[in-house]
């Protein structure tokens, strides 16, 4: 038996830990409720968008692969890998959060 949290309600509880942090966060394209994985927009505003998708590491935790080289990119640029994420998997979860610094609440080391 999988003792996981559905996906929905670990991404809402996150981003109320966003709100109470002061970090805007909303999501931007709903997934799967129970099963869904997240890709996290981190928009650092005149920098440029940072993309993590979410996976697990070999012991099962939460982990953050780096999209797109782990390089900032454009918005636009941002929002087309985007698309074709939820193209191919209409499960996965999009949130977007607005971090000038990169930061954000969800845990899970970066691979």
């Amino acid at each position: 038996m999988d003792d996981r949290l559905p996906a929905e309600l670990w991404i809402k509880a996150h981003i109320k830990r966003c709100i109470v942090d002061g970090i805007p966060a909303t999501v931007v394209h709903r997934g799967e409720k129970n099963s869904g994985t997240l890709i996290l927009k981190i928009n650092q505003l005149d920098r440029g968008v940072k993309l993590l998708n979410q996976t697990r590491d070999m012991e099962g935790a939460i982990a953050w692969m780096p999209a797109l080289g782990g390089e900032l990119v454009t918005e636009a640029d941002a929002d087309a890998y985007i698309e074709r994420a939820v193209k191919r998997d209409p499960d996965v979860w999009v949130v977007e959060i607005e971090e000038r610094d990169g930061k954000h609440p969800f845990e899970g080391k970066l691979l």
